[in-house]
Order: structure tokens, then sequence, then C-alpha cells
């Protein structure tokens, strides 16, 4: 599963804890961004490792998921080169 993770931690020490938990699951994108190639059993341990640090009342993490034919229509314009251009993608149903 590819997983875009964004988040907004507003206090410094737990947003570097977040960030490097991040780094260990997938790609740095921008400063709050990460896109991860995951199985669904480390989506879930992220998702259970982020979710014991973060505040609820201030910070916020979000999960975009998307297939294989929503990858081949990021547009990008600008920014480091992916370091990773082995990715597959599957065909899809529209083409």
């Amino acid at each position: 599963m590819y997983v875009v993770v964004s988040y907004d931690i507003p206090e410094d020490k737990r947003r570097t804890k977040i960030h490097s938990i991040l780094k260990s699951y997938g790609q740095w994108m921008q400063y709050s961004v990460f896109e991860c190639d995951l199985t669904d059993t480390q989506y879930a341990k992220l998702r259970s490792r982020l979710s014991k640090l973060i505040n609820p009342n201030t910070d916020s993490i979000r999960f975009y998921s998307l297939c294989a034919c929503c990858q081949r229509k990021v547009e990008r314009i600008g920014g480091e080169a992916l370091r990773d251009d082995t990715i597959f993608f599957a065909e899809c149903a529209d083409g």
C-alpha cells in the first residue's frame, strides 16, 4: 500500500520524534510530508507508534492511501529527484 503521510505537530520535541519514526518507514518529500510504500502490517505498526506519541488535542497526522493508478497521476514541479525509480505500477481498470 502506498501512503502519503502529512503531519502538523506544533511541539518541536514531539515533531522530531514523529519525523524520525516516519524516516524509518518512507521517503521524506517535504517538511511535513512522507511517501511510504508499506505492507498492511507495517501500516498498522506505523499508525500505532504515531498514535502513542501525539497529543490529539493539538497534533494532526493524515494518511492518504494511493492506488497504483493514482500514484501515476502524481505531478511534481521542482524539488529533488526521486531516489528510487524502480517502483512497479500495476495496470488499472481505467487505463
